[in-house]
């Protein structure tokens, strides 16, 4: 059951005129009212003929009438309109049952609470079948104002307690994390003009579109502005930003004066001072060594930023907590860019997964963003760079991708964030459809030129000795053929296949893989493209490092160790 409290208004007899009217597509069938305040001679033009608008609005507006009359300055936003709207599988409500609900909303939101005898009227109409509207008139019969501070979250509340009583379907409660839902008047606008979106979803995509390519919110709003968006910042004297609204070319108003959008009234990510914490959190010094290794592609890059995130989802503090949070809302960001960059053909489900996972990306948890540097760094990297991926890095890519977002919807589920543990899902089955059609070719390739059966037959035995209790698996999948090719190259290459398997089977666990075979493939083409490790350089690189800082290791010194991937920072740079 579905609530939704519109903007106060100041037209009680034009709002009864929606009501009892035919609608805008004649979809109003029977308006009357259900319940009210009181159904004791109260006037129901529905029922009967003799009663009018004008005279059910006087009634409604009868103790604002007094008010303003007693004290002079007119109350002009006295209007409070709800609709409730039944699921599309949900039995058939009773007008008596839907009075019963009227009551429980009212009573929720403050504007009549049970046993008040001088709380504000209010009425209940019904002309449809599956939902009904809720008006009232908020100056209470002693002409003081109702508190309806929250009154969204309170009725939201008991909305799930009417699903369960009533046995209707159960949805999820509400975090104030959500985007605004379009209203009525937009998504006929939107239709009108032609649009597939409405301007604020539309806005939204671009302003998260643009994310990935900017470093602070001034280069953001110019970004928004060289891509044809109208923006209207807001600055103080000393020319600093202190906030932003956005304008859709062509959304203009009645008067012909076009219309801005504040960000914060988008999606609540996508305020100022949230886009700030995001863009322009100083990154950690980052250590030579680090520099060094670090792959020579955007591609590989953002894959070993992904490799360093490991699924904890219990026990975990609050800063942990707030690490991982950042690195969920950098994880959006990194979808959103390979979705930029990736070839054509692979762009579709990846932007649909980065649309599914806007939601997930933010919680009631605060974020620490200068945990997710890595991340950040590695989606404005793909998002500048002017070259695509090979396929095998495009492959891998996704498949991290996918992975990631596995470890984000446990996350938000072993925390309770059913709404963004449900985007998050949503995204995974998106990035799966794109991990599959990015490999496809690469699997093609691999098959083609799989090892003899000699060989075959000495990888399966490494694969039963590097991880027995998946081994089945992995060699009944019709992936198994290129995975020994991709064995065969990197044994060619100095690298070992026992070794490699393990390191691959921590990073991604097997169980709950539906084809481990194809997850092994992009996991050790990643890793071995580098040359194999030399023990015993490492070994004299750690010791010189460590005597050279008062004798202390430095953390991105310490010995290579494999880990399961992790949404907190790891100690550890594989």
């Amino acid at each position: 059951m579905i609530s939704a409290i519109k903007p106060a208004g100041a037209n009680t007899r034009g709002l009864l005129a929606y009501l009892y009217g035919p609608g805008r597509h004649d979809e109003h069938l029977d308006p009357h009212l259900v319940t009210g305040f009181t159904m004791l001679a109260m006037p129901d033009p529905g029922r009967d003929e003799n009663a009018t608008l004008t005279e059910l609005g006087h009634y409604l507006d009868e103790p604002v009438r007094l008010r303003n009359s007693e004290f002079g300055k007119p109350v002009t936003d006295h209007v409070w309109h709800c609709p409730v709207r039944a699921a599309p599988e949900d039995r058939h409500l009773s007008d008596t049952e839907w009075g019963e609900i009227a009551q429980r909303i009212v009573h929720a939101a403050g504007i009549a609470p049970e046993g008040d005898d001088l709380a504000c009227r209010w009425i209940a109409v019904r002309h449809a079948d599956d939902h009904i509207h809720i008006l009232a008139t908020t100056v209470r019969e002693d002409g003081r104002r109702p508190k309806l501070h929250d009154s969204g979250i309170r009725v939201g509340n008991e909305c799930r307690e009417i699903e369960k009583d009533y046995g209707l379907r159960r949805l999820t409660k509400g975090d104030r994390t959500a985007s605004r839902r379009p209203t009525q008047a937009e998504m006929h606008k939107a239709e009108r003009l032609g649009w597939e979106q409405t301007s604020r979803e539309w806005l939204q995509d671009q302003i998260r579109a643009a994310i990935p390519h900017t470093t602070s919110a001034d280069e953001l709003l110019a970004y928004l502005e060289a891509d044809d968006i109208l923006v209207k910042p807001r600055r103080g004297p000393s020319g600093d930003l202190l906030g932003y609204a956005v304008g859709r070319p062509g959304d203009l108003n009645k008067n012909g004066e076009q219309i801005y959008h504040p960000g914060g009234k988008i999606a609540p990510d996508l305020s100022l001072p949230k886009l700030k914490a995001r863009l322009e959190t100083s990154a950690p010094e980052e250590h030579p060594t680090a520099r060094r290794n670090r792959p020579t592609t955007p591609w590989h890059q953002a894959t070993e930023a992904l490799d360093t995130l490991r699924p904890e989802t219990t026990n975990t503090s609050a800063d942990e907590d707030a690490r991982t949070q950042a690195n969920i809302s950098a994880l959006g960001e990194l979808i959103e860019a390979t979705a930029q960059a990736a070839p054509d053909d692979h762009r579709a489900q990846l932007r649909s997964a980065s649309a599914a996972f806007a939601r997930a990306q933010r919680s009631q948890i605060r974020a620490e963003h200068r945990a997710a540097h890595a991340l950040r760094t590695a989606a404005r990297d793909i998002a500048h760079t002017a070259t695509g991926p090979d396929g095998s890095a495009l492959a891998a890519l996704t498949a991290a991708l996918l992975w990631a977002a596995i470890l984000a919807a446990r996350w938000h589920e072993a925390k309770g964030h059913a709404h963004q543990a449900d985007a998050a899902r949503q995204a995974v089955q998106h990035l799966q459809s794109a991990a599959d059609t990015a490999l496809a070719p690469t699997l093609t390739a691999l098959e083609a030129r799989r090892p003899g059966e000699g060989t075959r037959r000495t990888l399966a035995n490494d694969v039963r000795a590097a991880v027995p209790e998946h081994a089945d698996r992995i060699l009944t999948d019709p992936g198994w053929p290129g995975l020994a090719t991709v064995l065969a190259d990197a044994e060619a290459s100095g690298h070992k296949p026992h070794q490699l398997l393990k390191e691959a089977a921590a990073q991604r666990e097997l169980t709950t893989a539906r084809q481990p075979a194809r997850v092994l493939i992009t996991r050790i083409q990643h890793t071995s493209r580098n040359p194999p490790p030399n023990r015993r350089a490492e070994a004299a690189r750690r010791r010189s490092v460590s005597a050279s800082a008062f004798g202390a290791p430095s953390p991105n010194d310490q010995p290579r160790t494999t880990a399961a991937p992790t949404f907190q920072p790891s100690r550890h740079r594989r």
